[in-house]
């Protein structure tokens, strides 16, 4: 049987796993945020922005879950935890880097788009139903 481009959309294909890790709303953007070093729980929720406590502790275990972060806990009063990546984990590091610097390169072709799109159904909204 021959790979074909339909192949990574079956459910037990590796690659259609790992499109699904990294398109999870915060899997790439914490996989992007230790790729500067191990942090903290904190330190992460800082670095990130937008995602809670409880989201980032989800993601961290899904991501544990997959081989892609280690959690160390420190033995000290009062107790430490730092998350990094582990050598599988960094090797997402350049194609999320990639993605990145095409949302730079890119995005606001998007936001443009986006807005003649809204614009034109507005102005199709105030021309009414006989103007189509």
């Amino acid at each position: 049987m021959t790979n074909s481009a339909g192949d990574v959309f079956l459910a037990d294909c590796p690659a259609r796993l790992a499109i699904e890790i990294i398109t999870d709303k915060w899997a790439a953007v914490v996989v992007f945020a230790l790729s500067l070093g191990p942090c903290r729980h904190g330190e992460l929720v800082d670095l990130v922005g937008g995602v809670s406590r409880k989201v980032l502790t989800q993601t961290l275990r899904r991501l544990q879950g997959y081989g892609l972060v280690d959690r160390r806990a420190y033995a000290e009063a009062p107790p430490r935890v730092e998350y990094s990546l582990t050598d599988l984990g960094r090797t997402l590091v350049e194609p999320i880097a990639a993605l990145t610097d095409w949302a730079r390169s890119h995005g606001q072709a998007i936001v443009d788009f986006q807005e003649a799109a809204r614009e034109a159904a507005e102005e199709a909204a105030r021309e009414g139903p006989s103007a189509t």
